[in-house]
C-alpha cells in the first residue's frame, strides 16, 4: 500500500495571531510576543478550535485506514493535533516531528506589521514590491520558493512510504498553501492566483487524493471549517508572507 490521501491542518489561533491582529489594528510597527516562534502556544480559542477539530477527525474516520501523522516542530502545531486527537478519542497515528514542515522564516522582518516594514525596512519593502512574495527572500529569511523547495523533500519522502495509506500534516497556514501547490504543481503564476482567492483558516482541513505512487493529485477540499462555530471561524492570515503573525 502506498499513501493515497493527505489530510493537511492548520494550526489553531495562537497567542501570537492575536498580537498581530491587535498590532495591525492599533497602527504599531511590532508585533508584541514573548516567546520565540517556535514557542508560540495557542490562544484560548485556538484551544477550543482544536477540540471542534478533533470531534471532525473522529467523525470522519481518521484512523480507518493505516495512518501515520507528520507535525511541525512548533508548539502551536503540536498543541492543536494533541488536542483534536484527544477531544476525538483518536489514538495517536505513528508521528513525525518533521523540522521541514515548520513555517516560514521572515528573518529581519519577524514580528513586524506591515507598517512596520515600510518605517523600518522601506528598501527591503521595495524589493519584495519589486521581486513579489514568491521569489522574495528578506534577510535572514525565506521565500516562497525556498519552503517550496524544502516542501519538496517532504513529498519525496511520502512517496516511500510503505503501508500507510493516508497521511496527517499538522502545521501552518504557508506550508498548507505550498504544499498544495507542490502536490498540484503549480507554477508562480498559478499559485499567486490561487493564493489571491484562497486563505488556510485556523484549525482549517485541506484534503488531497491520488489513485497511485505517480498518480496526479487533486484536491478535495481546502481550508474547510464546517466543523468550527461561526464564532470559532478565524484566518488570520496576517499577511504571512510579508510579516509574521504566527
Amino acid at each position: 500500500m502506498s499513501v493515497t490521501e493527505i489530510w493537511l491542518i492548520r494550526h489553531g489561533e495562537s497567542v501570537a495571531n492575536v498580537a498581530a491582529a491587535h498590532a495591525d489594528a492599533t497602527g504599531a510597527d511590532v508585533i508584541e510576543v514573548e516567546q520565540r516562534d517556535a514557542d508560540v502556544p495557542l490562544s484560548p480559542l485556538g484551544e477550543e478550535q482544536s477540540r471542534s477539530l478533533g470531534a471532525e477527525l473522529a467523525d470522519r474516520g481518521v484512523d480507518d485506514v493505516p495512518t501515520v501523522l507528520w507535525v511541525s516542530p512548533y508548539r502551536r502545531a503540536q498543541q492543536t493535533i494533541a488536542i483534536a486527537l484527544q477531544a476525538g478519542g483518536v489514538t495517536e497515528p505513528p508521528k513525525r516531528v518533521d523540522e521541514r514542515l515548520r513555517d516560514r522564516e521572515l528573518g529581519v522582518l519577524d514580528l513586524l506589521t506591515r507598517a512596520g516594514v515600510r518605517n523600518r525596512f522601506p528598501d527591503e519593502e521595495r524589493r519584495r514590491q519589486w521581486l513579489g512574495k514568491y521569489y522574495h527572500r528578506p534577510a535572514g529569511g525565506e521565500s516562497w520558493v525556498d519552503v517550496i523547495g524544502r516542501l519538496r523533500s517532504v513529498f519525496a519522502d511520502v512517496d516511500r512510504l510503505d503501508g500507510p495509506v493516508r497521511l496527517v500534516i499538522a502545521a501552518h497556514d504557508a506550508v498548507v498553501m505550498l504544499a498544495v501547490a507542490v502536490c498540484l504543481d503549480l507554477d508562480e503564476p498559478a499559485l499567486m492566483d490561487f493564493a489571491a482567492t484562497h486563505t488556510v483558516a485556523n484549525a482549517s482541513l485541506t484534503t488531497l487524493r491520488r489513485d497511485a505512487v505517480g498518480s496526479p493529485w487533486s484536491l478535495e477540499e481546502f481550508s474547510a471549517v464546517e466543523h468550527l462555530d461561526d464564532s470559532e471561524v478565524t484566518e488570520h492570515s496576517g499577511r504571512k508572507d510579508d510579516a509574521h503573525a504566527g
